[in-house]
């Protein structure tokens, strides 16, 4: 059995794969065994009986849920770019908010810009049609120093 980012992508939530990633990097490091009391549900006196280190498909998954996370994280990112540009946010402000270099936010974006273009130009799900993309350029504006 293969699991892959695009197995999940669509099938669960942020939210869900992080949680997910959470559980199964915490068992694996061994906290859930260390943290559940003798007298837990039976739901945790199973896991506490199964062990802490991940079999093979548990590894796999977690390796394919951190890629979905980092994709969905990644798309929000650049949302959140275009949303704040839309509301009279300078790549100043944006820099700030991601701890960061306006100039390389700026490239970034560009970037995201071109990948959702391009996904959208061999039809692929979602991605900035050629109005939507030099929209999106607009509102960027040059380029910062």
């Amino acid at each position: 059995m293969t699991i892959s980012p695009r197995d999940l992508e669509d099938e669960v939530t942020l939210q869900v794969a992080a949680n997910r990633i959470d559980f199964l990097s915490r068992r694996d490091a061994g906290v859930v065994e260390a943290t559940a009391p003798d007298d837990a549900d039976d739901f945790l006196a199973d896991l506490r009986n199964t062990g802490t280190s991940l079999d093979r498909h548990e590894a796999l998954e977690l390796l394919a849920l951190g890629e979905v996370v980092y994709r969905k994280a990644h798309d929000s990112r650049h949302l959140g770019m275009h949303a704040a540009l839309r509301e009279g946010a300078g790549w100043a402000d944006i820099a700030t908010a991601l701890d960061g270099d306006a100039a390389l936010a700026w490239d970034a974006h560009q970037q995201w810009i071109r990948d959702q273009f391009e996904l959208h130009r061999r039809g692929g799900p979602g991605g900035l049609d050629s109005g939507a993309a030099h929209t999106a350029r607009q509102l960027a504006g040059p380029r910062p120093a």
